[in-house]
């Protein structure tokens, strides 16, 4: 009699917690092997560009799509993912997406064309999507809900420096290897963390509701067109027909989406929970975080090597610090997070990341490596103050049969800032240097000035060709790439400030309490979705 007065996210609680602390300690290490390859291979082929272009003749579009055709694939299959985790059991997705995801990164090792190698990258960005939010939802089932905080930190620091990772992972092999053992490394480390995932203990929901068909194919066309959009935003421009029609046509689909999940039963994402002022802060703070993530890294690797002049592995080498406060940060957020509270937390990083951006306008065509080195510790100790606390809170919003889902919005969130941040940063990039450089070029022909104003990369290239002549071209660039590189981080600076304040009178603090007046609508809501989930039962 009294098991009938336990809700079923309780029952769940109950039994994720029945586990021993070794078990459960076995799957964190597991979860955050997942999530770090993941997040890894998104960062993977950045060092091996160059090497691809060679062997297979690819365009510069192609070996765009060669890296973002992973980042879309994953996106637009995250919620579906996560839901079917939900449904038929998390360990189960997590293993069918280790070995989808080790076939589709090992299969490029293989193949020769263009085409064929983004196939590959998007069938590995399927098996991530189920991946990644099952790693998540594990924890968050295996931990009781006084532990979960520190057991996410961990997952989330892992998640935050497995860009570096895959950059210092691809640098080494690259030195020894052709890339070809980048993909063939991918392969075996997702059918390494298989064999290991099969011992992690099973995890399903019962209660979980059936996959809401609709919305999945609504959800995941709308991400697919709306990050497909972004990311081509840097290369054809914003006022491109391709990218602002596919960015209205994503919106348009999002609000498809919303209107139908709100009529349904029993919803793949209940849209009343962004009225939570804790799940509506960690999504957007997560955007925000990861934009900043990205953008940062999008910026600092161009300087890094066009500008320092360090190869592949120096460049992961150098960004390795990164990794250290956003860690450390990150795995202590049980301890300040109850003490703070998520208005002040979120506020702080954010505010610091901003912040850390202006701290660029040092570096300059002469900097050295201690320079580069403060500006980038302190927007990565930003970064890893909030990484932790947001992925909390969208988790805590959720009833535990939904953790897969929570998830996936988590990781979803996670994309799209990514993707947002390198548009910013690389149109902003992109317009400042060939205006800034154009004017100067006057005295070179024609063949030479087209080329140049493209890209640094491009220019410095042309100026080796032009031996002694070409120097003043290189320097030219080089001045014209640091114009415009101050320009993209007082841009994100701004955009990451005015984040912080609109989040900080957004967010609850240690109260729970907000400093805007929009506690009774929030009530409201949540009567109204505890009302919808009951009738749902």
């Amino acid at each position: 009699m009294v098991e009938t007065l336990v809700r079923p996210d309780q029952r769940n609680d109950r039994a994720g917690v029945g586990g021993s602390p070794r078990a459960r300690t076995w799957t964190l290490a597991v979860a955050c092997m997942g999530v770090g390859l993941v997040v890894a291979s998104m960062t993977a082929l950045n060092t091996a560009l160059g090497d691809l272009a060679v062997a297979t003749s690819a365009t510069q579009s192609q070996l765009n799509w060669i890296v973002d055709g992973y980042t879309v694939a994953l996106a637009c299959l995250l919620l579906p993912a996560g839901a079917l985790g939900d449904r038929y059991g998390r360990r189960g997705a997590l293993l069918a997406g280790l070995v989808i995801f080790a076939l589709g990164s090992a299969a490029p090792a293989m193949l020769h064309t263009p085409l064929q190698i983004i196939a590959g990258r998007a069938a590995a960005g399927v098996g991530a999507a189920f991946v990644m939010p099952a790693t998540l939802s594990l924890l968050t089932v295996a931990y009781p809900k006084e532990d979960r905080v520190k057991a996410v930190g961990i997952w989330a620091g892992t998640a935050g420096s497995g860009a570096v990772l895959g950059m210092l992972g691809s640098g080494v092999l690259l030195e020894f290897w052709a890339w070809h053992a980048i993909f063939w490394s991918l392969g075996v480390a997702g059918l390494v963390i298989f064999a290991l995932a099969c011992t992690v203990a099973s995890s399903r929901d019962s209660t979980a509701p059936p996959i809401d068909k609709p919305g999945a194919v609504l959800i995941g066309a709308a991400l697919a067109i709306g990050v497909a959009a972004i990311l081509e935003a840097p290369n054809r421009g914003w006022s491109d027909p391709l990218v602002w029609g596919g960015l209205v046509a994503g919106a348009v689909i999002a609000a498809v989406f919303g209107v139908v999940e709100v009529r349904r039963r029993q919803p793949l994402l209940d849209m009343r929970l962004f009225a939570d002022p804790g799940f509506a802060t960690g999504v957007a703070s997560i955007v925000v975080l990861f934009g900043a993530t990205f953008g940062f890294f999008y910026l600092g690797m161009q300087y890094v090597q066009q500008i320092l002049g360090y190869s592949p592995l120096m460049t992961a080498v150098a960004f390795t610090p990164f990794m250290v406060p956003l860690a450390i940060c990150s795995a202590l957020s049980f301890w300040y997070l109850p003490k703070l509270g998520l208005r002040l937390v979120i506020f702080m990083g954010t505010a610091l990341m901003s912040v850390g951006f202006i701290s660029m306008h040092v570096l300059d065509l002469h900097t050295s490596y201690l320079e580069l080195a403060w500006p980038t510790l302190i927007l990565s100790t930003g970064i890893g103050f909030c990484t932790a606390p947001t992925t909390s809170a969208i988790m805590g919003a959720v009833p535990d049969e939904k953790q897969g889902v929570a998830s996936a919005v988590n990781d979803a969130s996670r994309e799209m800032g990514g993707a947002l941040g390198i548009a910013v940063a690389g149109s902003i990039l992109a317009g400042r240097y060939s205006r800034e450089l154009a004017p100067h070029l006057t005295q070179f022909p024609a063949p030479v000035r087209g080329p140049a104003t493209d890209s640094l990369a491009k220019a410095v290239e042309v100026a080796d060709k032009l031996g002694p002549q070409g120097r003043p071209l290189a320097e030219l660039s080089k001045t014209a790439f640091m114009t415009s590189m101050h320009s993209s981080t007082t841009v994100l600076a701004v955009i990451v400030a005015v984040a912080a304040v609109l989040i900080g009178l957004w967010a609850p603090g240690p109260d729970g309490r907000q400093l805007t007046p929009v506690r009774g609508a929030v009530a409201r809501a949540r009567r109204a979705a505890g009302r919808h989930r009951a009738a749902a039962r």
